[in-house]
């Protein structure tokens, strides 16, 4: 077992490498360099070419390409992800900063819509054809359709400006650092983030359960004369649990990928917001970061659905190893 996922984590570095490459060369090759984006046009072209010129050989814009790549992915994995270019701070120290505001909104995020969604899912799937059950669905079906950012805006407009018992925006109060201060804060955002996922994992949930109630087992179960609730719940609901646990972890990129929609709405200090103000400020450094960052995270998940799928199957771990030998 260690030896599969040994090579499932080892597998992981050549596509770290082949993306680090993507995102470098791709943003590359975007107009302008870094000193025609932090200076302005009418002071750049009264500086003397000379300076420029010795600016950009000390800043090592003058080194070839595949160069510049090795210089910055040899920085990255001394752990120094460089400078910003519009506020010229230590990248390390902002994300340090904006990490965990985004871990807390995704972690929370995770968290409720997985419980809202395996509960619904559940009592979907044991009142099939029933008012329940089409109420879930068509609930389902209109978290998923639309988009993230509707939602955030009616929250806002609802609970922060009609009714007034929720903040519209931001992560904590002036002099509020505890957590219990922040929750406050964190309820529409983790709400809104959460309704696709919960609407999602709903459906595959009750899939998930009708598949397994029509499995013998079943029906030699009842034929036992044991309870309903113990046929739904011990046979039922742990055996539809493998394949739902998988499902669980390959969202986990969606998840990520939403708090940047999210954290723009309410205005969040995460991770996300500071992607899309880098963007639109062609402040390239933080852009790239946060994108291999995030590249990361979908190949740790991948990692982390291949780890619990040989668990749950010893198949997959078994086929592996006849493949290696």
């Amino acid at each position: 077992m260690l030896k599969y996922f040994g090579i499932r984590l080892l597998a992981l570095i050549p596509k770290l490498i082949i993306i680090s490459i993507i995102i470098f060369l791709g943003l590359q090759l975007v107009p302008g360099d870094p000193i025609s984006r932090t200076v302005p046009p009418d002071k750049l072209a009264e500086m003397d070419p000379v300076k420029v010129e010795e600016l950009r050989e000390r800043m090592g814009l003058n080194d070839p390409l595949i160069v510049r790549y090795g210089t910055w992915i040899g920085d990255i994995f001394k752990g120094d992800f460089g400078y910003s270019l519009s506020t010229h701070g230590d990248i390390n120290l902002i994300i340090a900063n904006r990490l965990p505001a985004t871990l807390e909104l995704a972690a929370l995020g995770l968290l409720w819509a997985t419980i809202f969604g395996l509960i619904f899912g559940f009592l979907s799937a044991i009142k099939q054809h029933t008012a329940v059950d089409y109420s879930l669905t068509t609930l389902g079906i209109i978290g998923i359709s639309i988009p993230q950012f509707f939602f955030g805006l009616i929250g806002i407009l609802v609970f922060g400006v009609i009714l007034k018992v929720l903040p519209v925006g931001g992560r904590m109060g002036v002099g509020e650092e505890a957590f219990f201060d922040r929750i406050q804060y964190l309820v529409m955002p983790t709400f809104v983030l959460g309704i696709v996922y919960i609407s999602t994992l709903m459906r595959y949930t009750r899939g998930s359960m009708l598949d397994v109630m029509s499995k013998d087992y079943i029906k030699v179960a009842r034929s036992k004369g044991i309870s309903e609730v113990n046929v739904n719940l011990k046979h039922g609901f742990r055996n539809a649990l493998i394949p739902i646990m998988v499902i669980i972890i390959m969202r986990l990129p969606y998840l990520v990928a939403g708090t940047v929609i999210i954290e723009t709405v309410f205005n969040f200090p995460g991770m996300g917001e500071m992607l899309v103000t880098a963007i639109s400020g062609s402040d390239l450094p933080i852009v790239m970061i946060t994108t291999l960052l995030i590249a990361v995270v979908i190949l740790f998940a991948s990692f982390l659905v291949d780890v619990i799928s040989a668990l749950l199957d010893p198949r997959i771990r078994l086929g592996a190893d006849k493949e290696g030998a």
